[in-house]
């Protein structure tokens, strides 16, 4: 194979005056694997609504689209540059719909926002120390009022086409507030991904054990787990993503 390649290159520089350079294959990151593995269990399940909830400006929507879910899709997100963002990553993908903006809560109605210096740690909660310590970046730079409304008011229009619907909660703690606004919806649901605080990073927040609960209560198993944010001053690992599925 190295004698076929150094032939190539040597007939296309002496003939045509072309330098070529092989590059090899680059292993897939962290980030795209872990993507790769949440497509396989959309896939396992047969999966065909994902209700992207924190969608930020799409990053998560862009990842499992790109490792091969093909199926709908419909993202909420309450900041308006991120929505503005995320309007962009969806153009030209018609079956990725983004909801007006609005953060999804356990009531219907408005709420104030704190916005994150890295816009993904924004959160309705405040933040506390010991996530700012760990991600300075994150330190709120100000505030946004933004409607909110209960997932059981909106999801309805979009689970009535579904056959298999996944829900993803990325809300910077606010996910048992997004739960309790899910109680008439999670009976259409297959599988949860949710975000988990091992520890304390946002104040009133419900930490991984007692979520993790609730979801078994609700008939879901924990099929994976997949760390998101870590301290790297001392090596702890802050926050994971549980992915869930009804097995039964």
């Amino acid at each position: 194979m190295d004698f076929i390649k150094k032939s190539i290159k040597a007939i296309l520089r002496n003939v045509f005056g072309i330098e070529v350079c092989w590059i090899r294959n680059l292993p897939p990151s962290a980030a795209q694997v872990a993507a790769m593995q949440i497509v396989a269990s959309l896939r396992k399940f047969e999966i065909d609504l994902v209700l992207d909830v924190g969608a930020n400006k799409g990053q998560f929507a862009s990842e499992i689209r790109q490792c091969g879910y093909a199926g709908r899709m419909v993202s909420f997100e309450p900041l308006s540059q991120a929505h503005d963002e995320l309007m962009q990553s969806s153009a030209g993908d018609p079956l990725w719909n983004v909801y007006p903006r609005c953060a999804l809560g356990d009531h219907d109605g408005e709420v104030e926002i704190n916005i994150a210096g890295n816009s993904e740690s924004s959160s309705i909660l405040p933040m506390l120390e010991s996530h700012q310590s760990a991600a300075p970046e994150s330190a709120y730079q100000g505030k946004e009022i933004v409607p909110i409304k209960a997932l059981d008011t909106v999801a309805g229009q979009y689970l009535k086409d579904a056959r298999a619907a996944f829900l993803k909660i990325d809300t910077q703690g606010f996910e048992w507030q997004v739960l309790d606004g899910a109680r008439e919806t999670l009976p259409y649901v297959k599988g949860i991904l949710v975000e988990l605080s091992l520890v304390p990073l946002y104040e009133g927040q419900h930490l991984w054990r007692e979520v993790i609960e609730r979801l078994e209560a609700e008939g879901f198993a924990l099929w994976a787990f997949k760390p998101v944010f870590s301290d790297q001053a001392s090596g702890r690992t802050l926050q994971v993503d549980g992915i869930f599925y009804r097995t039964s």
